[in-house]
């Protein structure tokens, strides 16, 4: 890291002028046409009520769609929005931005939501955008923006300034941030801050918790405890006494792990900026996985092949391979005997490595997964990645944390998903008041889940828009790794010890249901917060293709279910329905081994349905599974229903017992785990 202590760096001018126009996400496509012929909208910053409605809820899915992360370079300035959907019309083609002259883009609430994928950000910033305004600005996105040095600001006030080309302080874009996130800003992104770091050029707050000597520590919630065990300290040790709220800092990092969609780009950023033979810092703790295109080719339209999409996805493949050889890197790839992959990254975190009280990182959003065994685990961008190469720690502001209280016990046919699906219905959750937060899900009825079910949760604490999610280990805990690990049981137990929130800890906001009040659920189409009891939609939904599996749902537990129901339907005449293909794919090769000792497979394939190896896929437009017309109808066990992000259809999302009992009905049902109870129309 030689090199890293003698380069020069200089922080950015302290005033920034935006010569270009502004691009308004409005709801109403023809506005963005219009735009795009080069008609600037008219905005009235003093009388928003007079002004369009603009799009909320913006994924990472839109402004990037999965199957353009293939690039991995300029050419990803051509991309940005090609999957804005504006009520049924998609507005925005390929290159329309970059030609459009555009320096500010303008959106509404939850700006970013979805993916960690930092090409969103990056694909902007190369169609010439340097600054986006919203509304309120999802967690991960947000800090890949600031990561790569693209300004972000929720003041519409700045939109004046821009148009009349009048200089902006850069304390315009720095106010309300921390310290640490300030100087990110002015240093113009993450990897020249840290390159100053090194150099000791800029301020790391001390942590101070009370203004009480006379104290050392103060009562933490489960996710402030094991941060206070991993925050690096200015003189370069690890662990403060304690942490609240708004603390900023460094948290070293035990495990880290990146997939084939971000490892390139890291790889080529980290050979570009610290070096092609510099080693990695302590490779043993690294993990890189090939678990989101293996099924590529099965799906992929002629039209993205004529494109070279295919090839690019190959690249992205062997990129992947030379890097972890080169480095040393442990990498789950795809199988030798059989068209699959080893296991999905969060399938194989939780199986694997993950432990209690550890701090992970992972190219994913849903890398909060594996808080299901009591850890802290969050997605971070491609540039955190490649930073945390060479750091081994990641930029945190120590999150305020929620608690969401089950209490009671769940009806029989009622899952975590459906507990997800309903917390992620509420009015708390949807106005985004959640976002950056931690999930610390407890109560009887989480008590009573197992971990697999636990991880559902944690899971899609994404969806929320939440830091992380967490549940305080317990014998469950200690049972699974007793018995996934085969860990003996005093260590495990030893584990565990003091992985709970203090009785007195504060938390931001307290969420209180009650299991009995829960009864199955679907996520209607567009979005997960779209919740709905199934006995609400009043009229049958009969649907074309029902899929279970991805990290969310295709667990050993998640097996079981889908066993449950299929065993049922055949014990009793049934199969999956004529008009319905089903999917089963397997989260790990773990869970598959299971399913053969268990004779599931025997069960999946008499009742009709089709067994997937290992792999995302249809989760993300790239495996069996994906719908291929507008009005296709899909059922789905996966986390996310983004316009786009699994095909063109209509996708709902439910249980893995609604999927299966959805699959052999030939439409969305309850199912009835009574065997003397036939499947009940919606």
């Amino acid at each position: 890291m030689q090199s890293l202590l003698e380069r020069e760096i200089s922080k950015r001018p302290d005033r920034v002028r935006l010569s270009g126009r502004i691009l308004f996400l409005t709801e109403d496509p023809e506005l963005i046409r219009r735009q795009l012929a080069e008609e600037d909208l008219a905005w009235d910053t003093h009388d928003p009520a007079k002004n369009p409605k603009l799009r909320d809820d913006i994924s990472t899915d839109e402004i990037t769609p999965a199957h353009y992360c293939f690039y991995f370079d300029q050419t990803l300035g051509e991309i940005p929005y090609m999957g804005l959907k504006c009520g049924t019309a998609i507005p925005i083609g390929r290159g329309d931005v970059k030609k459009g002259g555009f320096v500010c883009s303008v959106s509404g609430k939850r700006r970013g939501k979805g993916s960690s994928r930092e090409q969103s950000p990056y694909a902007e910033m190369a169609a010439g955008i340097q600054v986006v305004i919203a509304e309120n600005i999802e967690r991960i996105y947000k800090q890949n923006c600031q990561n790569l040095g693209l300004l972000t600001s929720t003041n519409f006030g700045l939109i004046d300034k821009i148009r009349s080309g009048e200089e902006i302080a850069l304390s315009e874009f720095t106010a309300g941030e921390d310290d640490i996130t300030r100087q990110v800003i002015e240093y113009g992104g993450l990897f020249p801050f840290n390159v100053a770091r090194l150099q000791k050029k800029v301020f790391l707050p001390p942590i101070r918790t009370t203004d009480d000597a006379a104290r050392s520590t103060r009562p933490m919630t489960l996710a402030e405890k094991i941060f206070s065990k991993h925050m690096v300290t200015p003189d370069g040790t690890v662990g403060v006494p304690s942490v609240k709220p708004g603390d900023t800092g460094f948290t070293r990092v035990d495990l880290r792990f990146s997939h084939e969609y971000v490892t390139p780009m890291a790889a080529i950023f980290y050979e570009h900026y610290v070096g092609k033979d510099v080693p990695v810092n302590d490779a043993a703790s690294i993990r890189f996985f090939r678990d989101h295109l293996t099924f590529l080719d099965e799906v992929i339209s002629e039209e993205k092949k004529k494109i070279g999409l295919l090839d690019l996805a190959t690249q992205l493949k062997l990129k992947q391979e030379d890097f972890a050889k080169a480095q040393g890197i442990k990498l789950h790839g795809e199988l030798k005997d059989r068209k699959g992959s080893e296991g999905i990254c969060h399938s194989v975190m939780l199986e694997s490595y993950a432990l209690p009280g550890q701090v992970n990182v992972g190219s994913d959003s849903h890398t909060p997964h594996v808080g299901a065994i009591g850890c802290i685990a969050f997605g971070i961008g491609t540039t955190d990645v490649f930073n945390s190469w060479f750091t081994k720690d990641v930029r945190v502001k120590v999150p305020e944390s929620v608690k969401i209280v089950i209490r009671g016990r769940k009806q029989a046919n009622v899952t975590a998903k459906d507990f997800i699906l309903k917390i992620l219905s509420l009015a708390y959750v949807r106005s985004g008041q959640a976002l950056a937060k931690v999930m610390e899900y407890a109560g009887e009825a989480v008590e009573a889940l197992s971990v697999d079910e636990r991880a559902t949760m944690t899971n899609m604490a994404a969806e929320i828009g939440g830091f992380t999610g967490i549940v305080a280990p317990d014998d469950k805990v200690v049972d699974f790794l007793v018995e996934r690990r085969q860990m003996s049981r005093s260590v495990a137990e030893g584990m565990i010890r003091g992985l709970q929130s203090d009785p007195d800890a504060e938390f931001a906001h307290v969420i209180e249901l009650d299991a009995a009040d829960i009864s199955p659920m679907v996520a209607t189409p567009g979005d997960p917060g779209n919740g709905k009891f199934i006995r609400d939609l009043h009229t049958p939904v009969p649907i074309e293709l029902a899929y279970g599996g991805t990290c969310t749902a295709g667990k050993n537990e998640d097996m079981d279910m889908y066993a449950e129901v299929l065993a049922d339907a055949l014990k009793h005449g049934r199969a999956v329905a004529s008009s319905v293909e089903f999917y089963i794919q397997f989260g790990s090769q773990e869970t598959r081994d299971y399913c053969v000792r268990k004779g599931y497979l025997e069960t999946f394939q008499k009742a009709g349905a089709r067994v997937i190896e290992p792999s995302c896929g249809a989760c993300i437009n790239a495996g069996p599974g994906v719908s291929t017309r507008p009005e296709q109808v899909v059922i789905s066990a996966q986390n996310r229903n983004f316009p786009g992000r699994s095909g063109p259809g209509q996708m709902y999302l439910a249980s893995p017992l609604t999927v299966a009992a959805s699959a052999v009905a030939g439409y969305i049902v309850e199912y009835q785990p009574r065997e003397t109870k036939e499947l009940v129309r919606a």
